[in-house]
């Protein structure tokens, strides 16, 4: 993730300044967005190709399904609640793979 967000930024820092310049040239602002977008996509896309391929490796790995899970500080505290409420009452069985609102059987 971190190389996407890495990469997001070098798009962006090539991509203001631009902005900066055509608005400055009195473009327009549409034509200004437009123009800049497409030559940040250009520089980015000639010259920085392995940014770009990390980027997207990570979004790979993330959305692939063998990611781990993020998890707030607050899940991990319910989930660890949770596990020390089953381990101290056997008797109570917990089913969370439903859905909230849904009719438990």
């Amino acid at each position: 993730m971190v190389a996407f967000l890495k990469y997001s930024l070098i798009r962006l820092a090539l991509f203001v300044p631009l902005f900066v310049l055509f608005a400055f040239l009195g473009v327009g602002w549409i034509l200004a967005v437009v123009f800049a977008g497409l030559i940040a996509f250009a520089i980015s896309y000639l010259f920085f190709q392995k940014q770009r391929d990390a980027a997207t490796a990570s979004m790979r790995e993330r959305f692939s399904g063998r990611a781990k899970p993020i998890r707030t500080a607050g899940e991990v505290e319910d989930a660890a609640a949770e596990d020390s409420l089953v381990e101290k009452n056997p008797d109570i069985a917990v089913n969370n793979d439903k859905r909230p609102g849904s009719v438990q059987n």
